[in-house]
């Protein structure tokens, strides 16, 4: 398994595979933890939990250039990154107890009940490439602070990544087992899920893993949280203030390097002011600068792999070929190599793959629309349905509207972002379940009624 740097083509480090006999091993001793770890008092679970996150922070520098060097993020981005990982550490640290408290029912007859949530046990993690420390926190802070254990396996072009997340919870004091990374392919994937003591996965990624994650447990009746692909809608309505809009339309679409499934991908703008929009998304898309991953000032560097980056372009010259107008012209990338600049596309037709499909890398997709129920209708005419950003002065029509996008997020005025007091998730195709607030540490438990006779 080969840790490469995507903006050099170095080879950083090379790991064998773990082994059949390993991965038992594995399993076996994440059951014995649990057996222990669950019935821990959830206040020492939290304080574990709260070490994690001060080792995150008194090692944000060292783990944010690992996060660099392996898939190509800018150091500014990765260090924000590991710091967040320490925010979810804490909230949970914090909340979760409060959380999974026991709720008493009282019940019409004078008799009581009360329901108690208690943890299912193993839990395997397939998590994605591009943000690879946050995807695994965001699964890990709720369901070990709760009493779960983790197995992790991560994308394999980013295993130092993985053996970093497992090094911050060996060096906050989890006993071990309780989170262990696993170095395979995702051909062992299935044997895991069948296996007895593994209870439930949750996956971030494509919607063809979701379609085989889903089937695999499926089979074993076992419990899924899926968090897929989306192509977020970004609808800027004529009572916009439309210069703030593009702007951060601009940075929704940049943000690491446009690789994030909740980034802003198809811009719906009025009529009205669509022109004033584009000549100001365009200029601050143009703002962005190339350069090294380690660089402090570089707005962007390269993206994870060649074979994305040249995935990505297809999917653009397939666009153009089908008479997409090109508003902003990139490059095609050259063979083996990860670079790769912003594209703007509109004039944009349902059969062409910058319409549908999507785009997971910095290319925009501008549609221009005659008033909000088309802005409306165009949102909803996707596949995904992960998150959405709405710019309007109105409140009153934020909220009618807002209730009409077929999302799992909207975001009035504002960036899409996932934060530990929000519940993050998608409908349609973006997969379904919840992750981070509340909603997540209950994903992987036991709601059990218990009726007092």
């Amino acid at each position: 398994m080969k840790s490469i740097n995507p903006y050099t083509g170095e080879l950083l480090e090379e790991y064998a595979e773990h082994t059949e006999e390993q991965v038992e091993s594995a399993i076996q001793s994440g059951q014995e933890a649990f057996l222990s770890w669950r019935e821990l008092p959830i206040a020492q679970r939290a304080a574990l939990m709260k070490k994690a996150g001060q080792v995150l922070r008194d090692n944000v520098d060292k783990y944010g250039k690992i996060i660099s060097l392996e898939m190509g993020k800018v150091i500014t981005e990765s260090r924000s990154e590991v710091e967040k990982c320490a925010w979810v550490c804490e909230y949970y640290a914090e909340k979760a107890e409060e959380m999974l408290a026991d709720a008493p029912i009282s019940l019409p007859d004078g008799k009581e009940a009360k329901v108690v949530y208690n943890p299912l046990g193993i839990v395997l993690a397939v998590m994605p490439w591009n943000f690879p420390f946050w995807q695994v926190f965001r699964f890990a802070a709720p369901n070990l602070t709760a009493g779960n254990v983790g197995l992790l396996k991560h994308a394999s072009n980013v295993p130092q990544c993985a053996l970093a997340i497992e090094e911050v919870f060996t060096k906050a004091g989890f006993p071990k087992g309780v989170f262990q990374t696993l170095l395979i392919g995702s051909d062992k994937v299935a044997n895991i899920i069948a296996h007895p003591d593994v209870k439930a996965a949750t996956l971030t990624g494509s919607e063809k893993a979701g379609q085989i994650i889903a089937a695999q447990a499926g089979e074993q009746i076992k419990k899924t949280v899926l968090e897929l692909g989306g192509s977020d809608p970004f609808i800027v309505l004529k009572d916009a203030d439309v210069k703030e809009a593009a702007k951060v339309a601009a940075k929704g679409r940049m943000i690491n390097f446009g690789q994030s499934c909740i980034a802003a991908k198809r811009f719906i703008v009025e009529e009205a002011v669509y022109d004033e929009f584009i000549a100001h998304f365009k200029s601050a898309i143009e703002d962005y600068s190339p350069g090294d991953p380690l660089d402090e000032h570089a707005g962007y560097a390269c993206m994870a792999r060649p074979d994305l980056a040249m995935e990505l372009y297809k999917q653009v010259e397939a666009s153009i070929q089908k008479g997409a107008e090109v508003i902003l012209e990139g490059i095609k990338p050259e063979e083996d190599k990860a670079f790769f600049k912003p594209y703007i596309l509109g004039n944009l037709t349902p059969d062409m793959p910058a319409y549908s499909e999507e785009l997971f890398g910095p290319v925009a997709s501008v549609f221009k629309v005659k008033d909000e129920a088309e802005a409306i209708a165009i949102a909803n005419d996707s596949e995904f349905g992960l998150g959405s950003s709405l710019w309007t002065k109105d409140p009153e029509k934020a909220d009618q509207l807002s209730r009409k996008i077929e999302s799992g997020a909207v975001f009035i005025n504002s960036m899409v972002a996932s934060n530990p007091y929000l519940p993050f998730g998608g409908i349609k195709k973006s997969g379904y379940g919840r992750e981070l607030a509340e909603n997540g540490i209950k994903e992987f438990m036991n709601v059990k009624t218990v009726f007092m006779g």
